[in-house]
């Protein structure tokens, strides 16, 4: 029967164990023991454990579902089980939903039928997952029967469903349900619509029914990326799992995203990452300890807790080597835990988020994505909220580049700023149709400048660190007059686009010095910030570090008193929080900077992308770092080793200089909360 749910642990494994029927032995090098003191040397304190995987077989005696054939142990999964719970170490229990391979085959009429080439829906020579839609009722009974069957069978403190998709269904079953909702199916933002109906349909079923008969059970659906579409979106959940593997095609830019979204949410959150050098599913593999070390530090930082994938031998037999890895970074986050507990992010700046706007992508917004990756390489603490946060909680609101407003969003935004809000907008944010913005800046477009690329004019009055010179912009701007906005640089064209009928050098013609402006590109009318640029978009494709200072100088002129102002590179990571019951700030100070190694890894999908890597993080320091806080602090400390931190006071702000950290460091402000 289900624990009563409590807060997740910090220190958590997700084991992996998809296995064929063409294996033999499965489980039969399974040890109890070792497979218990192995996770208590590596500090781990729960375990995801397999029910049912995604060739469909199940690893105990269900009569739901179908055991794997060449079980070698009939109940493998109670035998984890009652091993785990004796330790103390938590199980939930794994169930895969949309990638079920064994009912795939028995059950054709169940499968995806997409409406677009893409891998939901793979041919049957394919060595890929057949993905099973989920407007089947069957199918969901099935699922819920299983699920019903676990809890009921098994002490687990919840049920963790995996692989709800959007496959972009055109099934039988789904037509009918989209002619019922008066959906287009030749319509692809209807189709998505239908695909999110019928997935809400199976998560308002299967919660409502496991949480009336198991209160307190846990249950967390899984899709790969915790989808920035308001709370509402997560009332089913009784958690979240933000699945984000660096070097498995997520980068290191993926997770502070999402995290920065997940803590406004108001529930608890674990982060995956993996041992694996490149993503699920790899036998083999292993990632270096200080690149875990720096991912663990950086979760418990952002206020998640931690979990590490790994995937199981088939023979049951738990991997030393993998275990030695995840130690060291367990051990940091075991001693750490006392200023991680209840621990709140302090943020004066918000991101508003572009993806609420544009849903649809398996990941983040690149807008979204690319303000987050400026505002960490400038340690400035952030959050990424949707509409329904509390605006009035921040200093400065972001809106990337595509952020349209509403007459309702107008309302609040101009409150907003009327109180001593700041805003920053960019490309075509709070655009209205005829060329006005929704706030006013003070400005008006005429709509997109004709030149792709075009250039900046005269930022060294934005940014010191801007060239004298104009530099290239790889985007579409803006044609902005400013009516009653200070103008703090232009855009410039180039002699013309390039084309067949005439270019100039290997990529675009150079800048026209002599041609007039193309209008304005960076603005400002008191509270109000715009660049006319997607500069958030830009960032994230082009890294170009002059797009960074032009928001860093529009943000020092909206936001010039900081609340961290340290000297780390900009590959350095800061983030601030606040434990209010014990009356003490935590400043979190990371450093591991990722390096791109691989340049031609396969992804799951056919496709090549790069492979970054973290190794030989080396020591930095000394260290200074200058917080604005509250009231001056009684005692600083590094929370690691208890030793004292010299401090100085300057009105409402505390300096420290640390000696030298690597990796990580957290250091404890008694007594100013």
């Amino acid at each position: 029967m289900p624990a009563t749910n409590k807060p997740l642990r910090y220190r958590q494994i997700h084991l992996d164990f998809h296995t064929s029927e063409h294996i033999p032995g499965i489980g039969s090098a399974f040890d109890a023991e070792d497979f218990v003191s192995t996770l208590k040397r590596a500090h781990v304190d729960s375990i995801t454990v397999f029910a049912k995987c995604h060739h469909g077989w199940s690893y105990y005696p269900t009569k739901v579902g179908a055991p794997h054939p060449n079980l070698a142990r009939p109940d493998l999964l109670g035998d984890m089980v009652r091993a785990l719970n004796a330790a103390d170490i938590e199980c939930p229990i794994y169930i895969s939903v949309q990638w079920d391979e064994r009912n795939a085959r028995i059950h054709p009429e169940w499968r995806v039928r997409s409406a677009t080439k893409n891998g939901f829906d793979p041919d049957q020579l394919t060595a890929r997952w057949h993905t099973l839609c989920l407007n089947h009722k069957a199918y969901r009974e099935e699922l819920l029967e299983q699920a019903r069957e676990v809890a009921r069978r098994y002490e687990t403190p919840g049920i963790f469903f995996d692989i709800i998709l959007t496959p972009d269904c055109v099934c039988a079953e789904c037509l009918a349900t989209m002619e019922e909702h008066g959906l287009d199916p030749e319509n692809p933002a209807d189709r998505l619509k239908n695909d999110e109906w019928v997935n809400e349909r199976f998560r308002r079923e299967t919660s409502a029914a496991l949480r009336a008969e198991f209160p307190g059970l846990r249950v967390f659906y899984n899709c790969g990326h915790i989808h920035k579409q308001g709370p509402q979106r997560f009332a089913t959940y009784s958690h979240l799992e933000l699945e984000s593997l660096p070097t498995g095609g997520w980068g290191y830019d993926h997770f502070p995203s999402s995290a920065r979204y997940a803590a406004t949410l108001g529930l608890d959150f674990v982060a995956h990452t993996g041992k694996f050098h490149t993503s699920w599913g790899e036998f083999g593999g292993f990632k270096h300890p200080d690149a875990l070390e720096f991912e663990a530090a950086q979760m418990v930082a952002l206020g998640s807790k931690c979990l590490v994938g790994d995937q199981l031998h088939p023979d049951g037999s738990i991997n030393p080597d993998t275990y030695a890895s995840i130690a060291p970074a367990y051990a940091r986050i075991e001693k750490l835990e006392p200023y991680l507990e209840g621990a709140k992010q302090v943020s004066d700046v918000a991101v508003l988020t572009a993806e609420y706007f544009h849903p649809g992508g398996a990941r983040n917004h690149a807008a979204d994505d690319g303000a987050a990756q400026m505002l960490l390489e400038m340690h400035l603490p952030f959050d990424v909220i949707d509409p329904s946060a509390r605006l009035e909680t921040y200093r400065l609101l972001i809106l990337p580049d595509e952020i349209p407003v509403d007459a309702e969003l107008a309302g609040r935004l101009d409150a907003y700023v009327r109180q001593g809000g700041k805003l920053l907008l960019s490309g075509k944010s709070g655009l209205n149709g005829d060329g006005g913005f929704a706030v006013d800046a003070g400005i008006r477009s005429g709509g997109e400048v004709a030149f792709n690329p075009s250039y900046l004019r005269g930022g060294r009055k934005v940014d010191a660190a801007l060239t004298q010179s104009p530099f290239v912009m790889y985007g579409v701007g803006q044609a902005i007059t400013a009516t009653d906005a200070e103008v703090l640089a232009e855009i410039g064209p180039s002699y013309f686009n390039r084309s067949y009928k005439h270019f100039s050098s290997h990529q675009h013609a150079p800048d026209d010095p002599k041609a007039p402006s193309l209008g304005a590109a960076v603005t400002l009318k008191g509270g109000v910030g715009y660049i006319a640029y997607p500069v958030f978009s830009m960032y994230h494709a082009m890294g170009q570090p002059l797009y960074r200072y032009l928001v860093r100088g529009l943000i020092d002129r909206l936001l010039p008193d900081r609340p961290v102002v340290t000297d780390l590179p900009s590959s350095g990571r800061v983030t601030l929080t606040r434990q209010a019951g014990q009356k003490r700030h935590i400043l979190h100070l990371l450093y591991g900077a990722p390096q791109v190694r691989g340049k031609a890894v396969p992804a799951s999908e056919g496709a090549v992308r790069v492979m970054e890597m973290i190794e030989d993080i080396p020591a930095l320091g000394p260290v200074t770092a200058s917080v604005r806080l509250p009231r001056p602090p009684t005692r600083v400390y590094d929370a690691l080793t208890g030793q004292d931190i010299p401090f100085s006071n300057e009105g409402d702000r505390v300096e420290v200089r640390v000696p030298g950290f690597r990796i990580h460091t957290a250091l404890v402000f008694e007594g100013t909360a």
